[in-house]
């Protein structure tokens, strides 16, 4: 081999290697291999597994879903990746598993939302001065086909609905049919930007630490190897 090549496939050789040692050694990995091991076998670990409707000490937020906790607030899927929510996995297959308000508040999906709904709550438990929206989504099949409540009809603006209320199940609706996500519900807190809107919930900064509002560890820098359950 040419010292050229030698040269370039030095640092290849070396990114390669990063990333393994990324997903495999990383902060989270510890729990990220459990949560991988689950997935092999769902009916392994009952004890993983959250109920919806739970209350966790104190804390404001019912449980939304059956499922266990897979993956947390600042959980990271490849170099740079921050995941701004939380993703509960039933085991079940798509449609089956419901999902239920978390928090009282004003219901709106928009009216290109397939799988998604947002709940604002005008008063945050947290912090009453501020707003938040709470965020569900992947509510549909791979798809398309939505399992949101037909309650919530496409362009539902501002419903207002009780903690509890059914808002749809657990699906595996990506928004690529060819590329379909693992049936799971994710949710996350977004902030408020100031005039009544919710930001946007891809990004980590626009959204708040679920943990105190669930009263479980959330936060992957807090927790990097427990799959949190109510203690």
């Amino acid at each position: 081999m040419s010292k050229k090549l030698i040269f370039l496939a030095v640092p290849v050789a070396i990114a390669v290697a990063g990333i393994y040692l990324y997903f495999n050694f990383g902060r989270d990995s510890a729990r990220k291999t459990q949560v991988f091991n689950w997935f092999r076998d769902p009916s392994s670990r009952p004890e993983f597994m959250m109920t919806a409707g739970t209350k966790c000490g104190e804390a404001p937020f019912i449980f939304p879903t059956n499922g266990l906790i897979g993956f947390i607030w600042d959980d990271s899927f490849r170099p740079g990746h921050r995941h701004a929510g939380v993703d509960i996995f039933s085991g079940t297959e798509v449609g089956v598993t419901p999902v239920i308000a978390a928090y009282p508040g004003y219901l709106t999906r928009q009216a290109d939302w397939i799988s998604t709904v947002i709940i604002r709550v005008p008063q945050d438990p947290l912090e009453p001065a501020r707003q938040i929206w709470v965020y569900y989504t992947h509510m549909a099949d791979k798809q398309g086909n939505s399992f949101i409540s037909s309650q919530f009809l496409a362009g539902t603006e501002e419903h207002y609905i009780k903690a509890g209320t059914l808002l749809g199940y657990q699906g595996n609706y990506s928004g690529d049919t060819n590329n379909p996500t693992g049936l799971h519900l994710h949710i996350s807190i977004v902030k408020d930007d100031g005039f009544g809107n919710f930001k946007s919930e891809l990004e980590i900064q626009n959204t708040y630490d679920p943990s105190p509002y669930f009263g479980l560890p959330l936060n992957a820098n807090l927790n990097p190897d427990t799959i949190p359950v109510c203690e």
